[in-house]
């Protein structure tokens, strides 16, 4: 550990207050991950990853001992929860690349070299489905508040709300549902309050740039769709 220590521990400081580097780089990490599910490519999935296991070191700020000092139990926790997801999704979108391929190859199977696929094609959760991510964003956040209070967690319900609606959004990029982008909106709306407050200044930043990335994401695939 005491060869990580430099690493974990190195800041920036501007306008007087340290920030962690590996706050700044773990959310460009985050925001190249965006930046590669618009496109609907696989790498956006391991690239989140490695942003996932730096930013859950920065939300355990009590544990870690970071500039902050807070404990972030539902920011820390949906860091896990990316990780989870983000191995399921870099599966399903793995998968999905190779039938495309497959497919390209069985159209003219004299080619030798066939254009990448994309790995997800944009489209509307059903109804049933959209019911099902309503009633679970509302008990999972009761629930959610309720352990994060116990734990002691700063700020619970906003904390809660972040870290379900971050598993919907995510599993909802998975399964290649547009709706995922305005529920990552939704998440950006109670965030940046939550970081700003918190003192964990570059996420909340990034929170803000998200909030104008999403809606551009949000109009890209839902144009990829209609032209589908």
């Amino acid at each position: 550990m005491a060869v990580l220590n430099p690493l974990l521990d190195a800041t920036l400081t501007i306008g007087g207050v340290p920030i962690l580097w590996r706050e700044i780089i773990g959310n460009v990490f985050g925001l190249a991950s965006a930046y590669g599910g618009m496109k609907r490519v696989v790498w956006a999935w391991p690239v989140g990853i490695i942003g996932n296991l730096l930013l859950f070191t920065v939300f355990l700020g009590g544990v870690f001992h970071t500039p902050q000092n807070l404990d972030l139990y539902g920011q820390a926790g949906r860091q896990v929860m990316f990780l989870c997801v983000s191995l399921y999704g870099w599966w399903q979108w793995s998968s999905a690349k190779r039938r495309g391929v497959r497919e390209c190859q069985d159209v003219d199977p004299a080619r030798s070299i066939v254009s990448e696929p994309e790995a997800v094609q944009p489209h509307w959760a059903s109804a049933k489905q959209r019911i099902g991510m309503i009633i679970f964003a509302v008990l999972a956040t009761a629930i959610c508040a309720a352990i994060f209070q116990a734990l002691g967690s700063w700020g619970p319900w906003a904390d809660a709300w972040i870290f379900v609606g971050s598993m919907l959004a995510t599993f909802g990029m998975a399964r290649g549902w547009t709706e995922f982008w305005l529920i990552w909106i939704a998440v950006d709306i109670v965030g940046v309050p939550l970081l700003l407050s918190a003192g964990y200044y570059p996420s909340a930043a990034l929170y803000i740039f998200y909030a104008a990335f999403v809606l551009w994401g949000f109009f890209t695939w839902l144009k990829v769709q209609r032209e589908a």
